[in-house]
């Protein structure tokens, strides 16, 4: 498995040297709704890492945000954000990154997420921990909700839909120290794992969006679940994310808004 996490560093610093190389130049931006925007640097970024995938892995399939998925959970998959916080690179906000899971029978194994602008590299491995920048890292001892920071993130389709996480930000708002939404669920993850953060929510992701995430928080020490506390699957729309001590608190505001 070792290999396996080589090569997924390998695939991240790949895409991260495209996305250093074009941020804030002029880029094509296309969109796929109404704020919904890929960018060039996503496509040549997803066919770098797919191309490296087809090459050493050629009987894995990836399941990549850019492209026409199938969820098959018998096969290996790499789960592939190539560009994750394209709304902030297109801006040249350096907040983004590249996310890379390896899953084999329904189960993640492998997670890395690269922001190059920052040269932060976070990585793990199921059962060995999980490190930030070579250095093993582990959630924070924050048991406060007073004293906690929080992220979280909205839906696309905030505009037209009643379920829109507006409820739970302004109730969180009230209780936590302060929430921050700066637009990468997997950077946000990422930080809650090393301890910026002391947990995140977020609904309607992707399994691209949270699977590397979720393996470094648990390989962190802290706890991954639904709103309600139940088990977490990357295939579905609910995600709480926390260092664990917090977790029943962040259960009881989110319990709230429902």
């Amino acid at each position: 498995m070792n290999n396996v996490l080589q090569f997924a560093i390998q695939c991240a610093l790949e895409s991260g040297r495209i996305q250093s190389e074009y941020f804030q130049k002029r880029i094509g931006i296309h969109y796929k709704g109404e704020i919904d925007i890929v960018t060039d640097v996503d496509i040549a970024c997803q066919k770098k890492i797919i191309e490296l995938i087809e090459n050493s892995y050629p009987d894995d399939y990836v399941i990549a945000e850019e492209k026409s998925n199938v969820f098959d959970e018998k096969r290996n998959k790499w789960i592939v954000d190539p560009l994750d916080g394209t709304t902030n690179y297109a801006h040249g906000y350096p907040f983004f990154c590249t996310s890379i899971a390896y899953e084999i029978m329904g189960e993640v194994k492998v997670g890395v997420v690269y922001n190059p602008i920052f040269n932060e590299l976070f990585f793990s491995q199921k059962g060995e921990g999980a490190y930030f920048n070579g250095k093993k890292i582990h959630v924070s001892g924050v048991d406060d909700m007073k004293q906690a920071l929080l992220s979280t993130g909205f839906p696309y389709d905030l505009p037209t839909s009643p379920r829109n996480n507006i409820n739970h930000f302004i109730d969180f708002l009230y209780r936590a120290q302060a929430v921050r939404r700066d637009g990468s669920a997997a950077m946000n993850l990422a930080y809650t794992a090393c301890g910026r953060f002391d947990g995140h929510w977020e609904m309607k992701l992707n399994p691209w969006d949270m699977a590397a995430g979720v393996l470094l928080v648990e390989e962190a020490g802290g706890t991954v679940s639904d709103f309600k506390g139940g088990s977490f699957s990357i295939y579905g729309d609910e995600l709480l994310a926390s260092n664990g001590l917090l977790h029943n608190r962040l259960i009881e505001v989110l319990r709230e808004g429902t």
